[in-house]
């Protein structure tokens, strides 16, 4: 079983086997404080000191994901990559003490799906892209991308018109593939979490795309990763910074686009005229009958007392949003885990992939329903936890959990699966009222925000829902 612990999303990745199952949990909460500040601080320990790069080069993200600089100055011309940890695939969150001047770029894009029909990588804190189907071993139907709005895969057999993978979703929901065929073309990547962009995560992978006999299916991109930027001082940015999602491969049916990434710049001010890229990728193939589905865009947040000097531009133009400096992170951000599975605890350090070897076997003689042992923190007693079960074909079911017990601190559920034969994903949802939570409040539109109901399947829909102080429910799961 493979498991993964997103920063404050509480997100959890598992990867099962029954005689292979995969599972993965993830697990959406958002919550901000807006009262304004007189000065931010980016709570920078400056233990890494100065960031000054001279020449173009690629990092690997610390386990952490945090990198505490004095200042950072990359100059025109250079380029910083930041590659995931596979280890624990944390998005990036740079804090500065002092300024910030990026006049260079930075990099943080999802992977194409490959040639070999590997799903691409998502960038850090992103999600992989699905593989494609390859019907010289009968495995004709494409794998769902991974992530909260992963792209459903285009299935396909020895006999029908193959379906494309669909393209995965973020700020927006992803584009369905396509098929000839009713009901095998891959399902759009839902739209997830928030324009606060809190807690931090990147896009999701697009679906891979089917096959038929003798041919392959074309591989899905990866999401955009996700990027933090904080300065006690000044941010002012005359480069680039790009969280694209990758563009999905040709095939039999081609694979879906990886959905764009999120980029948070937090500082005093802000400033400059560069350029912030969260774009999806393009569905892969030509051909418009079998042409994977594009990815959704990503989230930009500029939030700083003043940026009136702001005058970039960002990727698609329409996804920028700004605010006054909120906290990096929540306080008391919920989380939730899968603890174990048909009586086979997670791992420590999981891998949490559709791609990657399994991280928990469960024996064939195992009998069905098999129980899911859920784990909670900072989330009321008694909250329900829908179970979602998405095998790497065939339909999606979904069970209740018992209701959590035990403290705030850490309570527990259990819910009942029937795991089928070969790869699958397990998924969760909550509503979180935020008064019992105890979360820093949340307005929209001018009102408070009471409740928030929360679904994040991975590989499968999402939907975020605020319930106002007066009853309005905003729904922001469709464009």
């Amino acid at each position: 079983m493979s498991a993964k612990t997103g920063d404050a999303f509480g997100q959890h990745l598992l990867t099962i086997k029954r005689w292979a199952l995969l599972g993965a949990l993830c697990f959406l909460a958002a919550a901000v404080n807006v009262r304004a500040q007189n000065s931010f601080s980016s709570g920078s320990s400056g233990a890494d000191g100065p960031f000054a790069p001279a020449t173009s080069q690629t990092i690997l993200v610390p386990d952490s994901g945090v990198f505490n600089f004095t200042t950072v100055n990359i100059p025109s011309g250079v380029t910083i990559t930041y590659t995931r940890n596979n280890l624990n695939n944390k998005p990036v969150t740079i804090l500065a003490s002092g300024d910030v001047v990026i006049a260079g770029s930075i990099n943080i894009d999802g992977k194409g799906g490959s040639s070999n029909g590997f799903g691409g990588a998502g960038g850090p804190g992103g999600f992989n892209g699905g593989q494609g189907g390859f019907g010289f071993d009968q495995s004709f139907s494409g794998t769902p991308g991974e992530g909260p709005g992963g792209g459903g895969g285009g299935v396909g057999s020895a006999s029908v018109s193959p379906g494309s993978g669909g393209g995965g979703g973020f700020g927006t929901n992803g584009a369905a593939g396509v098929s000839q065929t009713t009901g095998n073309a891959g399902q759009a990547g839902q739209r997830f979490a928030t324009v606060t962009i809190i807690p931090l995560i990147g896009g999701s992978g697009g679906g891979g795309g089917a096959s038929v006999s003798n041919s392959r299916g074309g591989a899905a991109g990866g999401g955009g990763g996700g990027i933090l930027i904080a300065s006690s001082g000044s941010i002012t940015i005359s480069g680039s910074i790009t969280a694209r999602g990758g563009n999905g491969a040709i095939g039999n049916a081609g694979g879906g686009g990886g959905s764009g990434g999120a980029i948070r710049l937090i500082a005093n001010t802000i400033s400059g005229g560069g350029n912030l890229n969260a774009s999806g990728g393009a569905g892969g193939g030509a051909n418009v009958t079998f042409a994977g589905g594009a990815g959704g865009q990503g989230y930009i947040r500029i939030e700083a007392f003043d940026f009136n000097g702001f005058i970039g531009t960002s990727t698609p133009g329409n996804i920028i949003s700004f605010a006054l400096p909120h906290p990096v992170t929540s306080p008391t951000s919920p989380t939730l885990r899968i603890a174990s599975i048909g009586g086979v605890n997670a791992p420590s350090t999981p891998l949490g992939t559709l791609q990657g070897v399994p991280d928990v076997i469960v024996p064939s003689s195992q009998s069905n329903p098999v129980t899911v042992a859920l784990e909670g923190s900072n989330l009321p007693l008694g909250t329900i936890i829908q179970v979602t079960l998405t095998p790497s074909k065939g339909a999606r079911t979904t069970v209740q959990s018992t209701g959590l017990a035990g403290t705030e601190a850490a309570s527990t559920a259990t819910a009942s699966i029937s795991l089928p034969g070969g790869i699958s994903v397990v998924s969760a949802l909550a509503v979180i009222d935020l008064a019992l939570a105890k979360l820093d409040p949340i307005f929209l539109d001018g009102e408070r925000v009471r409740r928030v109901e929360v679904a994040a399947t991975f590989g499968g829909a999402s939907e975020l829902i605020y319930v106002t102080e007066s009853g309005r429910r905003i729904k922001r799961s469709t464009d």
